[in-house]
């Protein structure tokens, strides 16, 4: 099963504040998917992970 981040998890990954983070997550070109679950906001930390790979990948 793959872990489960909150928002306030999450921000500090990609260095963002969490009032940054929802913002983020709020637009249509994040590319972050986000689950709520019991009322609150879930991240995926594979996803945060394969965002970051990606930013490398992209910078080579």
């Amino acid at each position: 099963m793959t872990k489960l981040l909150t928002i306030e998890e999450a921000a500090p990954l990609v260095r963002k504040t969490e009032t940054a983070m929802r913002w983020w997550i709020r637009q249509k070109t994040c590319p972050i998917k986000v689950a709520k679950i019991g009322g609150r906001l879930f991240i995926r930390e594979s996803d945060i992970t394969s965002y970051i790979d990606a930013q490398f990948a992209e910078a080579s």
